[in-house]
């Protein structure tokens, strides 16, 4: 138990470090410090408008971990993957609502666990509000 535990929380913990990279140098070299550690990274950014750019991250999410090599091809990944992203979408719901967002998903899995971080700028102009969304699901 202990061993499952400590598994979920640390793809969770690359998941929300690698949300949380300035540039795609920095992106790069935490996903190298990860390998080492046998936890797989991916990372893909979004913008938009929020209800429209919903089902983009969601789809940007399984992407993003398909080239990184995350997930295959099956359904039961895809989809898992897909409810974590949803998941952490749908905690800041309620922030976002009718403005812009913008930001970067981060996913980690570690064995079986599986983390997707959502990091959003919401609002108009330059007056943002900062989230995070976190999401995780067992494969």
């Amino acid at each position: 138990m202990k061993d499952i535990i400590a598994n979920s929380k640390l793809a969770a913990s690359a998941a929300i470090k690698i949300a949380l990279t300035n540039t795609r140098e920095d992106e790069h070299d935490l996903m190298e410090k990860f390998r080492t550690e046998q936890i797989q990274v991916a990372a893909a950014d979004f913008g938009g408008e929020f209800i429209s750019s919903v089902s983009k991250i969601i789809e940007r999410t399984v992407v993003a971990a398909k080239r990184e090599g995350l997930i295959g091809e099956t359904h039961n990944e895809e989809g898992a993957l897909a409810g974590a992203a949803r998941e952490a979408i749908s905690q800041i719901t309620s922030k976002a609502i009718g403005l812009n967002v913008g930001g970067k998903i981060g996913i980690a899995r570690l064995g079986d666990h599986i983390a997707v971080c959502c990091f959003f700028g919401i609002g108009l102009l330059h007056l943002n509000e900062i989230a995070i969304g976190l999401g995780h699901r067992a494969i």
